[in-house]
């Protein structure tokens, strides 16, 4: 059955770089294995845009598994966002000029529930959905982190 009583995860932080230079970074969904601890490749299927598909192989321990994602929003220097379709959660990362920078907000939401696969396949592989989700928390705040020094280091 699918899980349809879902919190969203969030994280932030503030990068000292404007918000074009944080987005042409962002955007680059490639770039994601370079600050998320779980994503270790993502392939983009064309240029990003609302529709484009796209590949990510994850990894945790020993356990590796691909998932394929759709981006949803795509709001040039303010908001990407992306929908995984194995599950059905939708990823998004909100930029908003700030007088050092730019704040950067990470959620991850399940305006449709997480599909009933994806709920056992967590249960059974992930240690259930409550670890799982306090896992994700700790990837994006280490995944925004990593993005901040990535940027901030040029």
């Amino acid at each position: 059955m699918a899980l349809h009583d879902v919190a969203p995860l969030e994280a932030s932080v503030e990068i000292a770089a404007p918000p074009a230079e944080v987005w042409h970074r962002l955007s680059n969904l490639a770039n994601m294995q370079r600050w998320s601890p779980q994503n270790q490749r993502t392939v983009v299927l064309g240029k990003p845009a609302v529709g484009t598909k796209f590949a990510n192989l994850n990894r945790r321990g020993l356990l590796v598994w691909p998932t394929f994602g759709e981006i949803v929003h795509f709001d040039r220097e303010r908001k990407l966002a992306f929908r995984i379709l194995d599950n059905g959660t939708v990823w998004s990362f909100d930029l908003e000029p700030t007088p050092r920078g730019t704040g950067v907000v990470q959620r991850r939401e399940a305006p449709d529930g997480i599909k009933t696969l994806s709920v056992g396949l967590t249960t059974v592989f992930m240690g259930g959905t409550k670890d799982f989700c306090a896992e994700l928390q700790a990837g994006m705040e280490q995944t925004l982190a990593a993005l901040k020094a990535d940027i901030e280091t040029l």
